[in-house]
C-alpha cells in the first residue's frame, strides 16, 4: 500500500488497490478530481478504447499532488471497455528485491505464462521465483529473454482489447523491474497497448529520462483549492482557510489533510507562532527522514522551521559557520533546496512537519534564538518572544501592542488584530485582556472573518462587565454579521448595542445605527427604517453633517433623504480628506442616489486607498461593482464580483457572496451569456433566505429576467420581473425593484401585460414620489413609453431621452434609443429612427451586450440599413482572471513570471492564453498589446 498520497476526502478517491485484469463491470460513478480537468484530458486521450498505437507517459508531481488518484481514474475509465489493466505500486521495502514490482505487475495473469515460448517463460518464471525444479530453473535469468518473455506476454494481452499498465510510485521500483520496463516501453511501437509510470518530481529513474512525453501534475489553482476545501465535511473559514491555502500550496492532499486537521479548532493568529499542525500523515509524507539526519541538521532545520521567510536570514545566522556541511544532509533528503537567494524548504508543509516533529522546549529555544539575532527588527522579535512564552508576560505583551499600533497604521488589520489577540493572551491584568481582545475585534472586522471577530468579542465579555466594553465588542460582530444571511438577528443585535449607547449618549450611537441602516438595506424591511429614523433623533448636533450621518439616511432611505443630500455629496466628499472608509461610505451615498459618475469616480480613490492599506471590505466593495457596472465598466464589474466572491467563499458571509454573484449574473446576462447568467444568480438564491435578504433576491430575479430576454423568452422574463413587486404591486425592495420598472414594461408589451404593468408602474411611481433620482425619472419615462398608447408615447420617449443626464447609464439610454428607434420605424418615420438606432448599436457594441446588438443590427435591417459585422468588445467576455492573464501578457510576462503573479502554473496560463485567442480575434501575442489600446481607447471616448 502506498505512503499515503491518495487524497481520498475530495480529490478523489483510489480504486480497489492491487493489479486488476480482464474486462470489469461498469464504473462506479468515481469522486470528483478538483481542478484537474486538462489533466484527465490528457489522460482519457491515452486510454481510449480505440487505440491503435502504443503510448507511454510519464505522470511526475510533488507527494500529495494527486498522481494515484489520476493513475486510479484511468484504471477506473477502462471498466466495461473490454480493456485489460496490469498495474504495480513502488515500496521502499521493497526496492532492493530485484523483479518485486514485475512480480506485483504479472501476478494476475501468472497462469497465462504457459503460452510463452519455452526460454522466454523459464527466464521470467525464474526471474519471478517461480521455478519449481532443476529442468525449469536458472542460476541467473538471462535480462533479454525476461524482457521479451514479458513483451510477449503484453502482446498477447492486448488482443482483442487495448492493455493499460499502470506503475505508481516507480521512484521505488526495484531495478530490475524498471529495466524491463524500459525494455518494454521502447519495443511496443505498434501494440495496443498504453504505460502510465507515476514518479515524484525530481526523482531519478533510469531508462525513462529522456524521450518520453511527461504530464506534470503541478499545484491546484487557487480557484480549485478553495472548491477542494468546500467539499470537505466541515469547510474551514476565514483565517482557517488562508492559513491552510497558504501552507497547503495547492497540494491536494494536504489541502483535504489540514482541513481534517483544523477542523475542530482554530489555528493561532497569524504571527511566527509556527506553521499549522499537520496530521501524522503528513508528517510521514513530507519529514519521514528527519529523524535519521544528524543533530546540527536537526537543529539547523528547526531553526529555520520556527522562522518564516522574512526570518530566514535570521536563521542562517544562527547557524555554525560550516553551514553547507549542516544543510548537504537534508538537501539529498529532499527537504530543502539551496540556490543563490538561501535555504528554503521545498514545500511548506515541510516546514510544518518539522516544526511541530520538535518538543515544545526545542522550538522555544528556536523561537529565543531567533528573537536574540532581531533586536533590530522589533515586530519580527515581539512574536519570537510571544511564540516562546510559557506564562503572561508584561513586557511582551506591551512588544505586541507596539506591534499591532505599527501593523495598524500601514493598514495590516488582520496582522494588528492578531497581535492585539496575543498581546491579551500575555497579559497578567483580566481588564487589559478584555479591552485588548476589543481592541482586536474591532480590527479583525475588517478582515470580514466572522468567526474570528465572535471569537475576539466572546473573550472580551468574559473577562469585562464594563458596559461600554461589552457594548464594543458586539457591535463589532454585528458589523460583520451584515454581510451574512440572518439580518434579523443582526439587526437586533445591533439594536441592543444602539438603545445601550442612546441611553449613556455615547458616540458609538451613530456607529450602531450605521451599521443597522445596512441590514435594513439588505433586507428591505420597513419597521427596521422606522427603527433607525427614531433612533437617530438621538444623534447630537454635531454629527449632523458628518458622513456617517449621511450614510444612515442614505442607505436606509435613499429617495427621501436624496434631495437633501445629493447637493452635500461633494463637500462631504472633499471634506474626507482621502480617509478610505469615509471616501467608501460617501461613494456608496452617491451610488445610492443615482450619482453614478461621482460614485465611480471616489470608488476609483478609495480603492486606491484601500489598496495602500489593506483589501476593501466586502459589503462596501459590491456597491463599487454595481456603479461600474451602470457606468459601462463592465469588466471593472465582474472583477470586483470575482474579488469578492472569492472572499466571501473563503469566509463563509454568505450573504456577501450572493451580491458578487448576482452582480456578476447581471454582466453574464448583459453579454449574452444566459446559461452562465442562470447558474450565478440562482447559487446566489441559494445562499440566502429571500425574505431576510430582499436585496439579494430582486436583484437575483432582475439577473434571471435579462437572462430570459437575452434568449427572447419573454414569458419567463416578464415572471422574473414582475417577482420585484408583491402581489398587490408594491416594492419588494425601496431600492431594488424600481430599477425593474423599465424591463418590466418591455416584457409586458410583448407578452400582452400592458394594462396590469401600466397600473404597477404608475403606483410605484406615486410611491417613489418627488424624492425620485433623475435615473429613476428616466426608466419611470421608458417604461411609460413602452406601455402607452401611441399618441401618447412619443411624448414619454423624449422625456426619456431629454438632456444629457441619461448619458451617465449608457446601458439604459442605448435601450431607450433602440425602444424609441423601433417606435419610429414601426410609425413608419424611418429616417428619424435611424441614428436613434446607429446611436444605440454603437453603444452596445462598445459594451459587448450581444443579444442588444443583434436586436439594433436587425431593426436598422429593418430601417433599410445593413449594419457591419463589427464584434462585440471581446474582453468583457473573458473572465476575470483570463483579463488578468491577458493584461500581463501584453505587458511583456512570460507564462511563467504571470504563474507567479497570480499563483497559477505555467501550464494553467498557457492554457487559458490559448482558449482565448480565438475569443479575440487573434493569432499571436504580439497582437495583445495593440487590442488593449483599442480597448482602452473605447473606454476612455465612453467617459
Amino acid at each position: 500500500m502506498k505512503n499515503g498520497e491518495r487524497a481520498r476526502a475530495g480529490h478523489g478517491s483510489p480504486a480497489a488497490p492491487g493489479p486488476t485484469a480482464g474486462p470489469g463491470p461498469a464504473p462506479a460513478p468515481g469522486p470528483t478530481v478538483v481542478g484537474r480537468e486538462a489533466e484527465i484530458a490528457e489522460i482519457r486521450s491515452r486510454i481510449a478504447a480505440d487505440r491503435s498505437h502504443s503510448s507511454v507517459l510519464i505522470v511526475e508531481g510533488d507527494p500529495g499532488a494527486g498522481k494515484s488518484v489520476l493513475l486510479d481514474l484511468a484504471v477506473r475509465l477502462t471498466r466495461g471497455t473490454g480493456q485489460r489493466v496490469l498495474r504495480a505500486v513502488g515500496s521502499e521495502s521493497e526496492a532492493s528485491l530485484a523483479f518485486a514490482g514485475l512480480h506485483q505487475m504479472l501476478r494476475p495473469v501468472l497462469d497465462d505464462l504457459g503460452g510463452l515460448p519455452a526460454r522466454q517463460r523459464s527466464a521470467l518464471r525464474t526471474a519471478l521465483g517461480l521455478a519449481e525444479d532443476a529442468e525449469d530453473a536458472a542460476d541467473t535469468p538471462d535480462a533479454l529473454l525476461v524482457g521479451l518473455a514479458v513483451l510477449t506476454l503484453v502482446s498477447d494481452l492486448s488482443e482483442p482489447a487495448p492493455l493499460l499498465v499502470v506503475v505508481d510510485d516507480a521512484q521505488w521500483i526495484d531495478r530490475a523491474s524498471l529495466d524491463v520496463l524500459s525494455f518494454l516501453a521502447r519495443r511496443m511501437a505498434g501494440e495496443p497497448v498504453t504505460l502510465l509510470m507515476g514518479v515524484r518530481a525530481a526523482a531519478v529513474l533510469p531508462g525513462f529520462d529522456k524521450g518520453y512525453e511527461r504530464l506534470e501534475i503541478g499545484p491546484l489553482s487557487g480557484d480549485a483549492a478553495n472548491r477542494l476545501l468546500d467539499e470537505q465535511p466541515k469547510r474551514p473559514t476565514g483565517r482557517t482557510r488562508a492559513r491552510i491555502l497558504r501552507e497547503a500550496a495547492g497540494n491536494p492532499l494536504a489541502l483535504v489533510e489540514l482541513a481534517r486537521a483544523t477542523a475542530d479548532r482554530e489555528p493561532e493568529g497569524s504571527g511566527v507562532e509556527g506553521p499549522l499542525p499537520v496530521t501524522d500523515r503528513l508528517e510521514g509524507i513530507f519529514a519521514r527522514h528527519v529523524r535519521h539526519l544528524p543533530e546540527a541538521t536537526r537543529r539547523a532545520l528547526l531553526l529555520l522551521a520556527a522562522a518564516d521567510a522574512a526570518d530566514a536570514p535570521a536563521a542562517a545566522r544562527g547557524l555554525p559557520e560550516a553551514a553547507d556541511t549542516v544543510w548537504a544532509p537534508a538537501e539529498r533528503a529532499g527537504l530543502v533546496r539551496q540556490d543563490g537567494t538561501g535555504v528554503s524548504f521545498r514545500h511548506p508543509l515541510v516546514r510544518s512537519a518539522v516544526y511541530h516533529a520538535a518538543p515544545f522546549e526545542q522550538r522555544r529555544r528556536a523561537h529565543l534564538a531567533l528573537a536574540r539575532q532581531l533586536g533590530e527588527e522589533p515586530d519580527r522579535r515581539a512574536w519570537h518572544l510571544a511564540a516562546a512564552a510559557v506564562r503572561p508576560d508584561e513586557q511582551v505583551s506591551a512588544a505586541l501592542r507596539e506591534t499591532a499600533g505599527r501593523a495598524r497604521r500601514r493598514g495590516g488589520h488582520a496582522a494588528a488584530a492578531a497581535a492585539l489577540e496575543r498581546a491579551a493572551e500575555l497579559s497578567p491584568h483580566r481588564a487589559d485582556q478584555a479591552r485588548l481582545l476589543a481592541d482586536a475585534a474591532d480590527t479583525a472586522v475588517f478582515t470580514g472573518q466572522l468567526g474570528w471577530v465572535e471569537h475576539l468579542a466572546a473573550g472580551a465579555r468574559e473577562r469585562s462587565d464594563d458596559p461600554a466594553l461589552i457594548g464594543r465588542a458586539a457591535l463589532a460582530t454585528g458589523r460583520l454579521l451584515t454581510l451574512g444571511p440572518h439580518h434579523t438577528a443582526a439587526f437586533a443585535l445591533l439594536s441592543r448595542v444602539a438603545d445601550e449607547a442612546a441611553a449613556t449618549r455615547s458616540p458609538r450611537l451613530l456607529d450602531a445605527l450605521a451599521a443597522a441602516a445596512v441590514v435594513r438595506y439588505y433586507s428591505g424591511e420597513e419597521s427596521q427604517r422606522q427603527r433607525i429614523e427614531a433612533l437617530l433623533a438621538d444623534v447630537p448636533d454635531s454629527a449632523a453633517g458628518g458622513a456617517l450621518r449621511a450614510w444612515v439616511l442614505a442607505v436606509s432611505d435613499p429617495s427621501g433623504a436624496g434631495a437633501s443630500l445629493a447637493p452635500a455629496l461633494p463637500r462631504l466628499i472633499a471634506a474626507a480628506k482621502g480617509e478610505a472608509g469615509s471616501l467608501t461610505a460617501l461613494a456608496v451615498v452617491a451610488w445610492l442616489l443615482d450619482r453614478t459618475p461621482l460614485a465611480a469616480r471616489t470608488f476609483d480613490e478609495a480603492f486606491g486607498r484601500w489598496q495602500a492599506h489593506g483589501p476593501l471590505p466586502a459589503g462596501l466593495a459590491c456597491a463599487a461593482g454595481w456603479a461600474y457596472l451602470e457606468q459601462g465598466r463592465w469588466a471593472d464589474a465582474r472583477s470586483v464580483a470575482a474579488e469578492i466572491a472569492e472572499v466571501a467563499s473563503g469566509a463563509g458571509l454568505d450573504h456577501a457572496e450572493a451580491c458578487a454573484r448576482t452582480l456578476d449574473a447581471t454582466v453574464l446576462a448583459l453579454l449574452g451569456e444566459p446559461a452562465e447568467a442562470r447558474g450565478s444568480a440562482e447559487r446566489a438564491l441559494a445562499l440566502v433566505d429571500p425574505l431576510e435578504s430582499r436585496s439579494v433576491a430582486v436583484l437575483a430575479r432582475r439577473a434571471l429576467g435579462l437572462a430570459a430576454v437575452a434568449e427572447g423568452d419573454y414569458d419567463s422574463a416578464y415572471a422574473q420581473f414582475r417577482a420585484a413587486f408583491t402581489e398587490d404591486g408594491d416594492l419588494v425592495h425601496y431600492h431594488v425593484s424600481p430599477t425593474v420598472l423599465a424591463e418590466l414594461a418591455a416584457a409586458a408589451v410583448r407578452r400582452g401585460h400592458r394594462e396590469p404593468a401600466a397600473r404597477l408602474l404608475e403606483r410605484s411611481a406615486r410611491h417613489l414620489g418627488p424624492g425620485m433620482s433623475a435615473r429613476l425619472f428616466l426608466l419611470v419615462e421608458r417604461g411609460r413609453a413602452l406601455l402607452a398608447e401611441p399618441e401618447r408615447a412619443e411624448r414619454h420617449f423624449r422625456a426619456a431621452l431629454a438632456g444629457e443626464a441619461g448619458e451617465q447609464w449608457p446601458f439604459e439610454r442605448a435601450q431607450t434609443r433602440l425602444d424609441y428607434g423601433e417606435w419610429l420605424r414601426r410609425q413608419r418615420r424611418v429616417a428619424e429612427a435611424r441614428p436613434l438606432l446607429t446611436g444605440a448599436l454603437d453603444t452596445f457594441r462598445r459594451l459587448g451586450a450581444r443579444p442588444w446588438i443583434d436586436r439594433a443590427k436587425a431593426e436598422l435591417r429593418a430601417a433599410g440599413i445593413e449594419a457591419d459585422a463589427a464584434a462585440p468588445g471581446a474582453l468583457t467576455e473573458l473572465s476575470p482572471q483570463q483579463q488578468q492573464i491577458v493584461r500581463l501578457a501584453a505587458h511583456g510576462l512570460t507564462n511563467r513570471e504571470i504563474g507567479e503573479r497570480l499563483f497559477l502554473s505555467p501550464r494553467t496560463v498557457g492554457s487559458h492564453l490559448y482558449r482565448v485567442f480565438p475569443k479575440l480575434g487573434i493569432t499571436a501575442r504580439a497582437q495583445l498589446r495593440d487590442l488593449l489600446d483599442d480597448a482602452l481607447q473605447a473606454t476612455g471616448s465612453a467617459h
